[in-house]
């Protein structure tokens, strides 16, 4: 392999290293989206009319 040496150990580190890059990016990612959708949500709220708003307030209550 061109003089690379592989060493269990290495290997090891770079895959508990990967993985736990895929869930942190995982993680911030969904945060991100959480926020953007909460966001989206407040700005579909403030353009609501009045009929919707209490539309919306009755089905919320129940």
């Amino acid at each position: 392999m061109g003089g690379i040496d592989f060493s269990i150990i290495g290997l090891v580190i770079a895959v508990v290293t990967g993985i736990g890059s895929f869930w942190f990016g995982r993680q911030m990612r969904l945060k991100r989206g959480a926020k953007q959708r909460e966001k989206d949500r407040i700005a579909a709220q403030a353009n609501e009319t009045r009929q919707q708003r209490r539309a919306r307030e009755r089905k919320e209550r129940g």
